[in-house]
């Protein structure tokens, strides 16, 4: 038996007013992707901003359905529309904003699990870092500098 040890570094910071001036405009418009998204369900909002390598910025929002499965989620609306749009440029920054209509969400709130391996097929398509940033309603917001540091063990495609 031979350990394997898997190690990811997060930056934490404590209020959006903290981050690089681009990134808090991206996150805004996340602010406002949220705002428009379909949640009569769950009554959490979700959205995501974004920035690609021509400076294009894509949005999503999460669009539920009365079955379930159905549904997709803000991350994998913006980075399969930017996909869709954009085949060929690369993706820079992804940032992820939600709220819940039931309580304040002062955590950050990362990615689900199938969200994670849709956004790391993009990383793993360009062959490069995503920078990933999301936070909750208010408060502190977590930096990973890649999508492998939230899916450290990625499939793709070497896998089939």
């Amino acid at each position: 038996m031979k350990p394997l040890t898997i190690t990811s570094r997060l930056e934490v910071y404590e209020s959006p007013e903290e981050l690089p001036q681009d990134v808090q405009e991206l996150m805004q418009t996340a602010v406002e992707a949220r705002e428009s998204a379909y949640a009569p369900y769950s009554r959490f909002k979700v959205g995501a901003a974004i920035i690609l390598e021509n400076n294009k910025v894509v949005i999503g929002s999460n669009q539920e359905n009365a079955s379930y499965p159905s549904g997709l989620c803000a991350e994998r609306t913006a980075v399969y529309a930017a996909g869709a749009r954009y085949p060929d440029v690369r993706i820079l920054k992804i940032v992820i904003t939600a709220r819940s209509l039931r309580h304040q969400v002062v955590s950050p709130v990362p990615p689900c699990g199938a969200c994670r391996q849709a956004l790391v097929e993009y990383e793993v398509k360009q062959d490069e870092p995503i920078e990933l940033y999301f936070m909750g309603e208010t408060g502190k917001v977590v930096k990973a500098d890649s999508v492998k540091d939230l899916l450290p063990l990625v499939f793709d495609n070497s896998c089939l």
